[in-house]
C-alpha cells in the first residue's frame, strides 16, 4: 500500500495512493486508516510531505561503492544528526538556496517512517516498528561543516528536507536501488545493501538513545555520487517501488 498526505480544495488529508486517485482516510496514518469512500483525482491534489514528524534523524557517511568495501563489523555507534521539522517540504516544492550559501548538494536517500512508539528494541524487532518507507533528499550546505564544526547547521535550513512522494508499506528495504537525477542525468544509483550501518542496527541503536514516535523519520544515508547543484536545477530522487521525489532549486 502507498500512503500519502495531500491538499485538496484547501484541506489536508491522509490517504491511499491508487491509480484511480487518492482515497482519503477519516483520521491520520496511525489511527486505523478508515477510508471515507471518496476518491480525489490526481490532477486536483497537491502532494505534501507524507508525514509531519516530531524528529528527523539522519545517518551520515553510510554507503560504500562496492560490497567488497563493506567493513567486517558494523560501527558500534552510527554517525547521526538532526534536521528540524521546519526543513520539511514535499515533492514538487521548491528548495531555496539561502543567501550567503556558496555550494549546496543533493543527497538521495531511503527514509524510514516509524509506525509506533518505539523504545529499547533489538534488531530483530525493528521491522515491527516501521510503518513504511519513503524517499528523502538530505539537502546539505557543506561549507557550514567547517565553519561550525558540526553537521546540523549545514542541513537545517528551511526546505532542506524534501520527502515523498508517498510511503510504501510493502517493501524489502535491503533490496531497492536509491537513484538521483539532475536535469535528467543520472548521478546516483546504488543498492541499499551497500549501507555500512544496517537499517536494523541504526533503528535499534536510536531507540536506545531516544523514544521514537509515530511519524518520526530516519534518513538512512546517501549513496556515492551526490553533487553540487545550482539555481534552476531539477533534482529527482527515485526509488522505483516508492516513486520519484522531484524538486527544483531556487535562490
Amino acid at each position: 500500500m502507498k500512503l500519502c498526505r495531500y491538499e485538496y480544495q484547501s484541506n489536508h488529508y491522509y490517504g491511499e495512493w491508487t491509480e484511480e486517485g487518492l482515497k482519503p482516510f477519516k483520521g491520520d496514518l496511525f489511527s486505523g486508516r478508515e477510508a471515507t469512500g471518496e476518491t480525489h483525482d490526481h490532477a486536483d491534489v497537491t502532494l505534501l510531505a507524507p508525514v509531519e514528524p516530531e524528529k528527523i534523524i539522519g545517518i551520515g557517511a553510510n554507503y560504500v561503492g562496492d560490497k567488497k568495501d563493506l567493513p567486517d563489523t558494523q560501527p558500534e555507534i552510527p554517525v547521526f544528526f538532526y534536521k528540524p521539522a521546519s526543513s520539511l517540504v514535499g515533492s514538487g516544492a521548491e528548495v531555496r538556496i539561502p543567501e550567503g550559501v556558496d555550494e549546496i548538494k543533493f543527497e538521495s536517500e531511503l527514509a524510514v517512517v516509524i509506525g509506533k512508539r518505539t523504545k529499547n528494541i533489538e534488531e530483530n524487532e525493528v521491522l515491527d516498528s516501521i510503518l513504511g518507507y519513503t524517499v528523502g533528499n538530505d539537502v546539505t550546505a557543506p561549507q557550514f561543516f567547517h565553519e561550525a564544526g558540526h553537521w546540523t547547521v549545514g542541513k537545517s535550513f528551511d526546505t532542506f528536507t524534501p520527502l515523498g512522494p508517498a510511503i510504501q508499506t510493502d517493501l524489502d528495504p535491503l533490496n531497492v536501488y536509491v537513484k538521483a537525477f539532475v536535469n535528467g542525468d543520472e548521478k546516483q544509483n546504488s543498492k541499499s545493501d551497500l549501507m555500512i550501518v544496517s537499517l536494523k542496527r541504526m533503528v535499534s541503536y536510536l531507540s536506545k538513545v531516544m523514544t521514537l514516535e509515530p511519524g518520526d523519520v530516519i534518513l538512512t544515508g546517501s549513496p556515492l555520487g551526490a553533487e553540487f547543484v545550482k539555481k534552476g536545477d531539477k533534482v529527482e530522487c527515485t526509488i522505483d517501488e516508492i516513486g520519484t521525489l522531484e524538486n527544483t532549486f531556487t535562490k
